[in-house]
């Protein structure tokens, strides 16, 4: 349980799989290790980055209970129990509480392009799965879900919902978005996160978040700039971050969540960077244009496992 807020980098834990599509759960152990040592404030499991979308219900526990004992307490793990039913969700928590996590989080449910669920039922599903645990609650938002959510619609969620107490904000114009939602909800939103691989990082911490949950990629050199800007010292965080961007940048628009896998089995960290089909890999000269860039940064994720 926590006892003090989150804030600083979260990192997505990715799913790991053999060359036959797999899990590779010892993998998945050595990456929780790498994060932990990279200075990951918390970790996140089942996230989209983790493609939760491609596992089952049997393996979705499995990846669960490894990141969980694996981590051992030793620093905090958010699980996301996102699914578009409210009963679903709510076993989803109440049973990734009694493995261990710390924090639930949750997109608005949504299906495919057509099926967005209207305003006046989103209070009633968060209402319901903070109904099944004791954890504190992290709505994220972000373009994948066809279920909107204007700053309008998460401050009603947070004042009605006081389990809701986190959001991670990775829409177009997020810094704005943070900004005026934290104007209007004040102290009930105790951890304003931003996303998308932290290619935003300067402008929503400035806007009042507090960390940002970003991939695996690289971890260690976001926490320092987090840590950097919350000290006071925001040249120095953003002449870092400035640094990082073209990385985070060909991670965010060319290769999305594949890079942190291929980066970590080129460090052997992990023996295969694959992903489940139809998710295919990145063409090779996308590959290589990522591994010649991330050799140019030194990131811990090539050197960690040396």
């Amino acid at each position: 349980m926590l006892t003090t807020p989150l804030s600083g980098v979260i990192p997505v834990v990715p799913t790991v799989f053999d060359d036959e599509e797999e899990l590779d759960l010892a993998g998945l152990a050595r990456v929780v290790d790498y994060l932990i040592d990279g200075g990951a404030d918390a970790l996140c499991v089942l996230a989209n980055y983790s493609e939760q979308f491609s596992l089952t219900d049997e393996e979705r526990d499995q990846v669960c209970r490894t990141v969980l004992e694996r981590a051992a307490g030793r620093v905090p793990t958010v699980v996301t129990t996102s699914h578009y039913s409210a009963r679903v969700a709510a076993r989803r928590s109440r049973e990734a509480q009694a493995m261990g996590a710390d924090m639930i989080m949750l997109m608005p449910p949504f299906f495919g392009a057509t099926m967005a669920v209207p305003e006046a039922a989103l209070t009633d599903y968060f209402t319901t799965v903070a109904a099944a645990t004791d954890l504190p609650l992290m709505v994220q938002d972000a373009p994948m879900s066809t279920t909107p959510l204007p700053v309008g619609v998460l401050v009603h969620l947070i004042k009605e919902v006081p389990q809701l107490r986190y959001a991670k904000i990775e829409t177009p114009g997020a810094a704005d978005k943070l900004r005026t939602l934290i104007a209007a909800v004040g102290d009930r939103l105790e951890g304003p996160f931003d996303g998308e691989e932290a290619v935003t990082l300067i402008p929503d911490l400035d806007a009042g978040a507090v960390g940002t949950m970003s991939s695996s990629t690289v971890p260690d050199r976001l926490g320092r700039i987090v840590r950097q800007y919350h000290a006071g010292d925001r040249a120095g965080a953003v002449a870092d971050w400035e640094e990082l961007l073209p990385l985070i940048h060909y991670e965010n628009r060319q290769c999305g969540l594949r890079a942190q896998k291929i980066l970590m089995a080129e460090g052997g960290i992990i023996a295969s960077d694959r992903t489940r089909a139809p998710f295919g890999p990145v063409p090779p000269a996308t590959r290589a244009g990522l591994l010649e860039l991330a050799r140019r940064h030194d990131p811990l994720v090539l050197r960690w496992a040396r």
